[in-house]
């Protein structure tokens, strides 16, 4: 049986990947995609997610979101990104149209109306998500998990505290970690594990399908710009693991623990405190990644590519 879930993304090479597994894997039934600002400007990002549900012909709807944070000024990665937010590829006019509804709404809406619990998964700023619960505080009823990339229980990715999607909106993270519905945190511990190389890259260009084309694209600029900052062979390969762990849990090692995000707006802004010694007899809130199956996730993205046509 499907899981149903909604993805709250801000594409986005790694958010493109993301939407790829979760549109294209049967195991997923894909609610519906809300956006907002993050690796790019909201209408950037919006354009993204639209050009991708087309590309890849899913019948999936897509909400345009919270142009900014709720407290922080807004920041983009276009560093990573480029200018598009998904530099490296040339899209076909776009004709995939976007939803009158906003994200907020149609979050709060389908939390109250569906007949099951849905699943979130969160690969950007939690914005949308952190207004969805403060307007309608009822629907953390109908919510079975928030699984998101971001945070770090070691070093980050912005500042040496702080990962960028938690970065970019502190105090949404914090009003998710509130709740008491399950949360699973997909940090850069196990995100760095799982590098784009060049053996990567090459297997997924053999399978010759659309999906593994637009994934050979994409994966060309985001290398480039990861080796240009960060010195890397290969790009750590964020957001498309939270949905390799929806659809095969047994990818990740976790670890309950207290969580919490410093917005003392000093030099650790941003950083998820993660208690994972227990240390201050806290309440547990937060299944922390730590370790993931790197051979099991490539193969899983594999499938879902080499599926694709």
């Amino acid at each position: 049986m499907s899981k149903p879930v909604i993805l709250d993304c801000d594409p986005g090479h790694d958010d493109a990947v993301a939407i790829m597994l979760s549109g294209l894997h049967p195991a997923i039934d894909l609610l519906g995609i809300t956006v907002s600002s993050g690796n790019q400007t909201l209408d950037k990002t919006t354009k993204n997610a639209l050009n991708l549900v087309q590309y890849l012909s899913l019948d999936v709807p897509v909400y345009k979101g919270v142009k900014e944070p709720l407290v922080a000024p807004l920041r983009i990665a276009d560093d990573i990104h480029g200018e598009s937010g998904l530099d490296g590829v040339t899209f076909e006019r776009l004709t995939h149209s976007l939803q009158d509804k906003h994200a907020v709404d149609f979050i709060i809406d389908t939390l109250r109306n569906h007949e099951e619990p849905v699943t979130l998964a969160i690969t950007g700023p939690m914005t949308n998500v952190a207004l969805a619960l403060k307007m309608a505080p009822d629907i953390a009823s109908n919510i079975e998990e928030v699984v998101f990339m971001g945070g770090a229980h070691g070093y980050g990715n912005v500042t040496p505290a702080a990962e960028f999607n938690i970065l970019v909106d502190p105090e949404a993270a914090q009003i998710v970690l509130n709740q008491p519905f399950k949360k699973t945190m997909v940090g850069l511990d196990v995100t760095r594990q799982a590098l784009v190389t060049p053996e990567v890259v090459q297997t997924m260009d053999a399978l010759k399908t659309q999906a593994s084309k637009l994934f050979v694209d994409l994966m060309k600029v985001y290398n480039e710009n990861q080796q240009q900052i960060f010195g890397l062979v290969g790009g750590p390969m964020h957001d498309p693991i939270t949905i390799a762990y929806l659809i095969d849990p047994s990818i990740l090692t976790t670890d309950y623990a207290h969580c919490s995000i410093d917005l003392s707006h000093g030099e650790s802004y941003g950083r998820t405190n993660c208690d994972l010694f227990n240390y201050q007899h806290k309440e547990k809130n937060t299944y922390v990644a730590h370790k993931i199956n790197v051979t099991a996730f490539w193969q899983l993205v594999r499938k879902v590519l080499a599926g694709a046509q």
